[in-house]
């Protein structure tokens, strides 16, 4: 039985990656957001480009930029391979990062090994990833926990991804109780525990909520970019599920708008950006929006997925630092030198 699922998992990690990097998984009639703002141009920044700084923090964690690689992947050979090239440009260009559902890890001890990325990431935050689902499937606080050692993480971050799982043919759709359950584990474990979406967004009143019971970051992970519903479409075999996948594939709060909401309901609150952001202009624009971090998804999956050579390691390091650089210029594009005077501007405005 062991084999078996470990063969399906690595079979559906696999399909993942393969649908993800060859089918057109976007949402379909919704937009992030972001593209309704543009910023307000200050011809004179009274500014040197070079003293335009990224530095930023995650829960007492200094970072070099307010980026985050997005949770992804893990759980077969193939995902730690990309895991661990995530992580060594993370760690060069000071992102954050995220890993993809540990659930298969915490199941099977054999498979661990894709998510123990510490070594290739030792001073930047890594954030391990448990479904909130599994809570009522077996998971509890010990599961959270082996999921934080495995990674040797400085946080762990629960998704939500009710709609996926229910286009999922191996899905599981019992999401009755979960908060009590958050709760629980907010208060048991020792690091920051998060909720994200996984490209549907969250809305004002599901945050607030979260954040009542402890939750100490929320990761909007808006509509705009990969949807789940469209990517479990293409592994399904069941043609009902397959035809109703098309009905939502313009489901969801746009990023812009999650991001938005969240903000002026939770004014202190951590919140990060993602969802279909694709440049260091989004991240600006999410930053300005009231994001503390930017996170990106698989906009960076073909450059990791493209093999192990010191060229693709190269071309992945090229594509942090451009979008650090398209950060950095729109910084300077309306005078301002530093993230926290970025989150301030008045200069982001609705077209």
């Amino acid at each position: 039985m062991k084999e078996d699922q470990l063969a399906a998992t690595a079979r559906r990690k696999g399909e993942h990656i393969r649908i993800c990097l060859q089918e057109q998984v976007n949402s379909v009639g919704v937009e992030t957001g972001l593209e309704r703002y543009r910023f307000k141009h200050n011809a004179l920044p009274e500014l040197s480009f070079h003293e335009v700084k990224l530095d930023s923090e995650f829960f007492g964690r200094q970072l070099g930029t307010p980026l985050l690689v997005s949770s992804m992947t893990g759980g077969t050979d193939e995902a730690g391979a990309i895991n661990r090239r995530l992580a060594a440009v993370a760690e060069a260009r000071g992102w954050a990062i995220g890993l993809g559902s540990m659930r298969a890890a915490i199941e099977n001890e054999e498979l661990a090994a894709s998510f123990s990325i510490r070594k290739d990431a030792p001073s930047v935050p890594v954030i391990a990833n448990i479904g909130a689902v599994q809570f009522n499937y077996g998971f509890g606080v010990d599961a959270c926990r082996r999921a934080v050692e495995i990674a040797e993480a400085d946080a762990l971050v629960l998704h939500l991804n009710s709609m996926q799982e229910v286009f999922q043919p191996e899905g599981d759709t019992d999401f009755r109780r979960l908060l009590p359950a958050i709760e629980q584990v907010c208060k048991s474990l020792s690091v920051p525990v998060g909720v994200k979406e996984v490209g549907w967004g969250i809305d004002a009143d599901t945050a607030a909520v979260l954040s009542s019971v402890g939750v100490a970051f929320i990761d909007a992970a808006g509509a705009g970019g990969t949807s789940w519903s469209q990517v479990e479409k293409f592994r399904s075999n069941d043609s009902l599920r397959r035809q109703a996948a098309e009905a939502f594939a313009d489901w969801g709060i746009p990023t812009a708008e999650s991001i938005v909401e969240i903000r002026e309901r939770l004014p202190d609150a951590y919140v990060i950006a993602s969802g279909g952001l694709r440049s260091g202009v989004d991240a600006a624009k999410s930053l300005a929006l009231g994001a503390n971090m930017a996170g990106f998804g698989r906009v960076l999956l073909p450059q990791a997925a493209n093999g192990n050579s010191d060229l693709s390691l190269e071309q992945l390091f090229k594509q942090f630092e451009r979008i650090e650089f398209e950060l950095r210029t729109a910084m300077f594009g309306i005078g301002v030198g530093s993230v926290s005077e970025l989150r301030q501007t008045k200069r982001l405005i609705r077209n």
